[in-house]
């Protein structure tokens, strides 16, 4: 009977181990890691909330935008007085993004709100705590050096639109080259080749030109280099140079007006048309509508400016001991006397005064105080480099031009 009993106790003890056994292993519980979503921005998942994304419209303001939303008892008052250190709610401007986070349940309470002015910079607007917080945001800069080059294949915004880079470098390059090259007779075929910088944002999005390092552009069978350089490093004031050292800044602009054509030439024998008598005519008249801005054709002091019965309204500029310049027949003059102008300033505008047939400037030159033809003289240009300076230069461009010529396959 013993026996029996202790059979008994040890098949129910194992029975008992083995039930035990059976059981599940505890384990540890891990909190996944939160995926940071594809949509997410502002250093916010947008999986987290309910998303808005819009633009300003025309009349909206940061409190019509905001008090459409809702944002529990605050009032938009307040909200505007506890963020007016870090932002100006005048600011807001149509066609700006903006990006309305709220909560993801019923109430779809606003949580945060950015507002975009500009592609690089952002405010973010917390409401989630009692007191309202603005914070403004730039996003990362990354900048890109490159080099194209080449042959060009249409127009140069044409060539360089093919390379994807945008319009606006061709127009610095074109105000660079102004004095040396005429852009719309350039042809397909003629070699060229530019080193620059661009911009993007968040290492991706693209933000433009940055900076114009060096460029060549063939033209009517030559070679014209241009160099940025500064040669007083403590102004930084930059200047551009061909392989040489030379300006490519003219002393004096060819024309003062753009986009015009000559209506009459300076000569000693022409048949007035207003005063109707054969008299000498000291000046180059450009043909534009009234209105078109005139520019001086080089630095200078305003030395006159006035009215009179013949030259209409008018602006004399005196360049240095040699050479003046004067403009007639303005419908404004913008300048007064004394002042100081760089070249291309705006000094007045086209218009009809005086004697004149119709809206023109009579574009008068002189040398040494006598009136002579601008379209005759060998017109100097800005001193050249030399010295330090230019063994500095040449060190520089080194490189640059070695790269240049390695794309233009010079």
């Amino acid at each position: 009977m013993k026996k029996v009993l202790m059979v008994i106790i040890v098949l129910t003890t194992m029975l008992a181990c083995n039930k035990s056994n059976n059981k599940p292993k505890s384990t540890i519980k891990v909190k996944p890691k939160k995926e940071i979503a594809e949509n997410s921005d502002f250093g916010f998942n947008f999986s987290e909330y309910n998303v808005v994304q819009d633009t300003v419209k025309r009349g909206d303001t940061f409190g019509t935008i905001i008090e459409d939303q809702n944002i529990g008892d605050r009032k938009v008052y307040d909200i505007v007085q506890s963020i007016k250190d870090t932002f100006n709610v005048r600011i807001i401007r149509p066609n700006r993004a903006y990006t309305m986070l709220r909560s993801k349940d019923k109430k779809n309470k606003l949580q945060l709100f950015v507002y975009q002015p500009d592609a690089l910079s952002y405010y973010i607007f917390d409401l989630r705590d009692s007191v309202v917080v603005a914070h403004k945001k730039t996003r990362p800069i990354t900048i890109r050096r490159r080099t194209i080059g080449g042959v060009l294949k249409g127009s140069l915004s044409e060539t360089l639109g093919d390379a994807g880079v945008e319009a606006a470098l061709a127009n610095r390059i074109t105000k660079i080259y102004a004095w040396s090259i005429d852009f719309f007779k350039l042809k397909k075929g003629d070699r060229f080749g530019i080193t620059f910088t661009e911009r993007f944002i968040n290492d991706s999005i693209y933000d433009g030109v940055d900076n114009l390092e060096a460029s060549f552009f063939e033209y009517k069978g030559k070679i014209i280099y241009a160099f940025p350089f500064a040669p007083n490093p403590a102004s930084e004031k930059i200047q551009y140079y061909d392989e040489d050292g030379k300006t490519l800044k003219n002393f004096f602009l060819k024309t003062p007006i753009k986009f015009s054509r000559i209506s009459s030439r300076f000569t000693m024998n022409r048949y007035h048309p207003v005063q109707h008598r054969w008299k000498a005519h000291k000046g180059t008249d450009y043909a534009a509508p009234r209105g078109t801005p005139i520019t001086t054709t080089a630095s200078g002091t305003v030395e006159r400016t006035g009215y009179t019965a013949g030259n209409g309204n008018y602006v004399k500029v005196k360049h240095n001991g040699t050479y003046s310049t004067q403009y007639l027949h303005m419908s404004k003059i913008l300048v007064r006397r004394g002042q100081h102008v760089n070249q291309g300033d705006v000094i007045g505008r086209v218009g009809s005064t005086g004697l004149a047939t119709g809206p023109h400037v009579c574009y008068r030159f002189w040398k040494n105080g006598k009136q002579v033809d601008a379209l005759k003289l060998n017109l100097p240009n800005g001193e050249p480099m030399e010295g330090k300076n230019k063994a500095r230069f040449l060190k520089t461009i080194e490189p640059l031009k070695f790269e240049l010529d390695s794309v233009g396959n010079l």
